[in-house]
């Protein structure tokens, strides 16, 4: 299935406007998702389970630690085909407080030589009072098949680059999700946003945080930051995760940094967050910082420590090993997926228990941090 993905399909699809291509992707799992039968032979070619991956992480079971990360099912048309290609959880959106088109078109390419995408979308999605209730309605039914995360942010506009009027967005958008999904991630790091990214700063963030917070917590809230902050800025943010009881990290999102030695693609554009390999060593860098800085903390000492989950250049089982290794829980992808095809993700499955076996572990949980 891979030689029929790189040698037949990838070609062609790389000769088409990549957006174009996810969208039509997009439609096609959402049909396939619709009908047992297609679900059922999905399953059979990319399904793949194993005792060692399974996890039971802050109350949510998870059959094994690989998920699509936020940002390729924005408007949660996939959920019910995501766990037959062998996901272990997804997560959707990001969700804004408000219906967003996103940011002018071309907004995403391809870097093929970096094997990296340049992703300016801008936070397209349909609101979350569309997809809560589409959503809502869904769950009458029958109940997610795996574990599913809900990804909020501020709607991509000018009125919420005021710090209030961004905290009501996120609000709006959290409320809207309280009984819908197993988690919630707070992303403050959307490279792509009017406005920036004006959370990575603490005073700002502590106010969002508070907000947040003062709302009973029905199910563990994440926080997706940044590979761009220094060091100052990250102990600032892990500072007021532990202050609210911030459950976990996302690490990491888009990388707005071109200067980079693994992004050897001539042509680079200049707009847009970067996402791949050219993001690998920025992210495993940020996991392992964040790591050995919440292991150190006194505060996270006298609470239940937060998680991390990986995200960035997992292209294979060892790239996401070494992720666990350094201090993730759980890992996320996508770029990976579209350059390497579906398979990937059975592929990274079946190579982590074969890791595990070699390295003498009975449970994916005991390679956490044993770098």
């Amino acid at each position: 299935m891979q030689k029929k993905y790189k040698w037949i399909l990838k070609p062609i699809f790389f000769k088409i406007d990549p957006e174009v291509i996810h969208d039509y992707m997009v439609s096609i799992g959402k049909y396939i998702g619709k009908y047992s039968p297609t679900r059922a032979i999905t399953n059979f070619f990319w399904g793949y389970s194993h005792p060692a991956l399974q996890q039971k992480i802050l109350g949510i079971d998870f059959k094994n630690p690989v998920g699509l990360a936020a940002g390729f099912d924005k408007n949660a048309n996939l959920i019910n085909i995501i766990p037959s290609v062998g996901f272990g959880f997804t997560e959707i959106g990001s969700i804004t407080g408000e219906p967003c088109s996103g940011n002018p078109k071309p907004r995403l390419w391809r870097l093929p030589k970096s094997q990296s995408l340049s992703v300016y979308y801008g936070l397209v999605n349909d609101g979350c009072e569309a997809i809560s209730k589409r959503l809502g309605r869904q769950i009458k039914k029958k109940k997610f098949p795996i574990p599913v995360g809900i990804s909020i942010a501020k709607t991509n506009c000018k009125e919420t680059a005021e710090t209030e009027t961004a905290i009501a967005d996120y609000l709006k958008a959290y409320r809207a999700f309280k009984n819908i999904g197993d988690y919630i991630t707070i992303n403050v790091s959307c490279p792509n946003a009017f406005g920036g990214q004006p959370f990575t700063d603490s005073a700002r963030l502590e106010k969002l945080l508070s907000k947040i917070t003062s709302i009973p917590k029905i199910k563990p809230i994440f926080l997706k930051i940044s590979p761009d902050l220094g060091e100052k800025e990250i102990d600032d943010i892990i500072k007021l995760a532990l202050k609210f009881k911030i459950d976990g990290f996302i690490c990491t999102n888009l990388t707005k940094n071109h200067n980079n030695i693994k992004i050897i693609d001539k042509i680079v554009p200049e707009l847009g967050g970067l996402s791949g390999k050219a993001v690998e060593d920025l992210s495993l860098n940020l996991i392992r910082y964040v790591y050995k800085k919440i292991n150190n903390s006194v505060e996270a000492k006298l609470q239940q420590k937060p998680i991390i989950i990986g995200v960035g250049g997992i292209f294979s089982a060892e790239d996401a090993y070494r992720k666990i290794k350094a201090g993730a829980t759980l890992v996320q992808l996508i770029t990976g997926m579209i350059f390497e095809g579906p398979q990937l993700i059975s592929d990274i499955n079946l190579g982590l228990v074969k890791l595990l076996q070699r390295d003498g572990y009975r449970n994916i949980s005991e390679a956490i941090g044993k770098e």
